[in-house]
C-alpha cells in the first residue's frame, strides 16, 4: 500500500462514520488516529451519546467481524474467551471441541468494562496485548487487525472494579465524549427519528486496515519529534529534575515509556490523516491529552483543589514547548 492509498483510507473512513454519527469530529478524529496507530482505545462517557453506535458504525466501514460485549459482575473469563466442550463423534468416541468467545472478533465493543471483575478484565487485557487466549492450556491465536474500544460510565461508580494502572496502561488512547452541542443536538433528533436508512456502508478491507497500520509505522520521525515526545513524557514525572511545577505539586505517579510510544505513533497517524508523510511536534501535543489522561495519577493534594490530569497535562503542554 502506498501512502496516497493510506491517507485516502483515512479520509474514506472518517467521512462515512461521519455520515452516521452526527457531530463529534474530535471523538472521531481521536478513535480514528488509535486504530491506525494499532492500539486500542478506553471511551468514558454519560450513556446515550452514541458509544455503541460508533464502534459498529466502524466496524461496518472496514467490512470486519464485530463483537459486542456487555460486562456485568457475573461475567466469567470463559464467556469473553470460549469454552471447551466434550463431544462424540459418529464413532462413539469423545473428543474436546473449542468454541470461540466474542473475542474472536476484528472489533470488539467492551461495554462498560469497570463493570466486571478483574479475573474477567484480565483476560481480556491479554488478548489486546498478546493477540493470543490460552484456554486448557492451549493457545489460539486472533485474527488481525484487532481493535478494542472499552467503554466506562462515569457517572455511576457503585459495584465496579475500577481498572488497575497496569491494565489502563494498556490503552493506547483514552478518549472523553462529552455532550453535542446546540446544533449537532438539533440534527441528532431530526435525522435520527426518520426512516432513512443510516447504516454505513463498506468502504475499506480488513486487509487495506492492517497495512495502514503498518505503513504508519514505518513513517520516519525526525529527531526533534522524538525528543519533544520523550521530553513530554518524562516531564509527567514528579521527580525528574527538569518537571513542571505543577508536575510536582500534583502528580504522585507520572507515564511510563509505553507513553512515549503511544505519543509517537498517534503523531505518525495523525500525519498520516492530514495527509502528511512525517509527523510534527503540533501532532505529538495533539495526542497527548488522549495518551497522557489515563497514565498521569494525581495525588490528595491535586484532589482537594479539584485539579484533574487533564489540567496538569494542560500546564505541562504550557511549561514543555516543541
Amino acid at each position: 500500500m502506498t501512502f496516497e492509498e493510506a491517507a485516502a483510507l483515512a479520509t474514506r473512513l472518517d467521512a462515512e462514520v461521519g455520515r452516521v454519527i452526527i457531530g463529534q469530529p474530535r471523538v472521531r478524529r481521536e478513535i480514528l488516529t488509535c486504530l491506525l496507530a494499532g492500539g486500542h482505545c478506553l471511551l468514558r462517557g454519560v450513556p446515550g451519546l452514541a458509544k455503541t453506535l460508533l464502534i459498529k458504525t466502524l466496524a461496518e466501514s472496514v467490512n470486519l467481524k464485530f463483537s459486542r460485549i456487555q460486562f456485568t459482575p457475573d461475567l466469567m473469563p470463559s464467556d469473553i474467551l470460549g469454552t471447551e466442550v466434550i463431544e462424540d463423534d459418529a464413532a462413539g468416541k469423545r473428543h474436546v471441541r473449542f468454541i470461540p468467545g466474542p473475542v474472536f472478533a476484528n472489533i470488539i465493543l467492551a461495554d462498560e468494562i469497570n463493570r466486571t471483575p478483574p479475573r474477567t478484565q484480565a483476560a481480556l487485557l491479554e488478548a489486546m496485548q498478546e493477540y493470543q487466549v490460552t484456554v486448557g492450556g492451549v493457545r489460539h491465536a486472533l485474527e488481525r487487525p484487532l481493535f478494542v474500544l472499552a467503554t466506562e460510565n462515569p457517572i455511576e461508580q457503585e459495584g465496579t472494579y475500577p481498572l488497575p494502572e497496569a491494565q489502563l496502561d494498556r490503552f493506547m488512547f483514552n478518549v472523553n465524549i462529552e455532550y453535542p452541542d446546540l446544533e449537532d443536538e438539533r440534527r441528532i433528533l431530526a435525522e435520527t427519528t426518520t426512516d432513512a436508512d443510516r447504516r454505513a456502508a463498506p468502504v475499506a478491507s480488513g486487509a487495506e486496515l492492517e497495512a495502514a497500520r503498518m505503513l504508519v509505522r514505518a513513517l520516519p520521525a525526525a529527531s526533534n519529534v522524538v525528543d519533544y515526545a520523550l521530553r513530554l513524557t518524562r516531564a509527567t514525572r514528579p521527580a525528574e529534575s527538569g518537571a513542571p511545577q505543577a508536575v510536582r505539586d500534583w502528580v504522585r505517579w507520572g507515564a511510563g515509556p509505553r507513553a512515549g510510544q503511544a505519543l509517537l505513533l498517534g503523531a505518525k497517524s495523525a500525519a498520516l490523516i492530514d495527509g502528511r508523510t512525517v509527523p510534527e511536534p503540533e501532532d505529538v501535543t495533539r495526542v497527548a491529552l488522549p495518551v497522557l489522561r489515563h497514565r498521569v495519577l494525581v495525588n490528595f493534594q491535586a484532589e482537594a483543589d479539584g485539579i484533574t490530569p487533564d489540567d496538569v497535562i494542560g500546564k505541562l503542554l504550557g511549561a514543555v514547548r516543541p
